[in-house]
């Protein structure tokens, strides 16, 4: 298969403008580009990297990444498929790193297409590694991270100056498949807000250990799964309740435990939009909730 320059479809010439406006860098022959998707929401995608899209010629993407962002590639673009599911057949991450290598040695424009931001959680690190060492030319585009834009889909701020100033994240899934051996105490006191990918599968477990290292069982908790997308299901429930909440949801999912969880009450903006929810404009109470007029 050869590679070199290709017309630009009349569909995409909006998007080559754009990118010509915006002065965004050239997607030149022979570079990987590692990009983030955003969470499931196709509009959450960044400008550059639908302009990485429209402008590869091989596309390896992951499961997480919404279908509809792939029409934005030209009709000429390679596409595979590269995800990787719990409990599913998956790619083998070596596959992954070296079909990125092949390509760009015969000199393809490759994009490696990841749900949210390839930094975060997504073997981005990884990836980019073996492209340094392989001498092969990279750019990273970041993305929206589900633990960012999946709360605020959900109505849940990752931050707020009247419950918290500092959130942390935490993977529950390591790479052996069990929960990461962290320091759960530090973990526990280390901010208010905390925030899990890919922990489903020991929840029951997570919300032990918090326990036992000190919060609160009443501690508001939310579970967000299919953040962003058509089927976003949000469950509100406490810390010690969450396990058995998780045991009701499908993946991909991610959830939330910290006071900020109570803000939904007032800024589930998309429950109102779809469901006509009516939203209290002082979620945490008036002795809390600053007095902005």
């Amino acid at each position: 298969m050869s590679f070199g320059p290709i017309p630009i479809p009349q569909e995409h010439l909006a998007a080559r403008r754009l990118a010509e406006a915006l002065g965004l860098p050239a997607f030149d022959p022979g570079w990987v580009w590692l990009a983030g998707s955003g969470p499931g929401d196709p509009g959450l995608v960044t400008v550059l990297g639908a302009h990485a899209i429209a402008e590869a010629e091989v596309i390896l993407y992951d499961a997480l990444v919404n279908a509809a962002i792939l029409k934005l590639a030209r009709p000429k673009a390679e596409l595979i498929y590269a995800g990787k599911r719990g409990g599913k057949a998956s790619t083998k991450q070596s596959d992954i790193s070296r079909t990125l290598v092949a390509y760009a040695r015969k000199g393809a424009r490759v994009l490696r297409l990841k749900g949210g931001d390839p930094f975060v959680f997504g073997r981005g690190g990884e990836e980019a590694l073996t492209l340094a060492r392989a001498g092969v030319p990279f750019r990273v585009v970041p993305g929206v991270t589900a633990g960012i834009g999946g709360l605020a889909y959900a109505g849940i701020p990752v931050t707020h100056r009247d419950t918290n100033h500092a959130v942390t994240f935490v993977t529950g899934h390591g790479a052996d498949g069990n929960l990461p051996a962290l320091d759960w105490t530090a973990v526990a006191k280390g901010s208010p807000t905390l925030v899990f990918y890919m922990a489903l599968a020991h929840a029951d477990e997570i919300a032990q250990k918090l326990i036992d290292a000190g919060r609160d069982t009443n501690e508001p908790a939310a579970i967000v799964s299919n953040a962003t997308d058509g089927e976003q299901d949000v469950r509100v429930t406490t810390l010690a309740r969450l396990s058995e909440e998780a045991k009701t949801v499908d993946a991909p999912a991610i959830f939330v435990i910290g006071e900020n969880v109570r803000l939904r009450e007032g800024l589930d903006w998309l429950g109102a939009l779809n469901e006509g929810r009516v939203l209290k404009p002082d979620p945490l109470g008036r002795a809390k909730l600053r007095d902005v007029s």
